[in-house]
């Protein structure tokens, strides 16, 4: 923490990763400005850690009654976003999370592709077996998407086998 009377916290900065963060930003900008190095990646990625995003699943069977059932239909927290899921993800699968990532649109649907397309991952609602089929076709090493996410059962159940016609050596992951 930052004490309260000194002149960066009158400046905004809470702590010593925000003093870090502006640092950063300003080095960034004078390199480009004027030392001409535009050849350089200057992007950076602050994260904070929190609890999982999934939800407590883990009840004694006293504990659940019939009409809260539908409450664990989805097992992820509703605070939490895309991008939030999808960083969990590349944890859990060793990717690091320095990898490029970049955000398509297939089918109307936002997707995340990690590394060039190493891992492609869908978290939208109503996906469609197009949008499966498509990235099957990408052929990434990891395909991950959430489970409440598909249109229908038809998509939940043609799943695997879309991965298995398309790209049978890719991992897949629902959350």
């Amino acid at each position: 923490m930052i004490d309260k009377g000194s002149d960066a916290y009158k400046e905004g900065y809470k702590n010593i990763c925000d003093i870090g963060e502006e640092r950063i930003k300003r080095s960034a900008g004078i390199a480009l400005k004027e030392k001409n190095l535009f050849d350089i990646d200057y992007g950076f990625r602050c994260f904070k850690i929190d609890s999982s995003n999934m939800k407590e699943v883990y009840y004694r069977p006293a504990d659940v009654r019939q009409l809260s059932l539908d409450q664990l239909t989805d097992n992820i927290k509703e605070d939490r976003t895309p991008e939030d899921l999808l960083f969990q993800v590349m944890l859990d699968l060793g990717v690091l999370l320095s990898s490029k990532i970049e955000e398509q649109e297939i089918a109307g649907k936002r997707v995340f592709s990690v590394a060039d397309g190493y891992l492609m991952a869908c978290f939208d609602k109503d996906v469609t077996e197009d949008v499966v089929t498509q990235i099957a076709k990408s052929h990434p090493f990891y395909a991950v998407f959430r489970d409440s996410s598909m249109a229908d059962d038809n998509v939940a159940v043609n799943f695997e086998q879309v991965f298995a016609t398309y790209s049978p050596e890719t991992v897949r992951k629902v959350l």
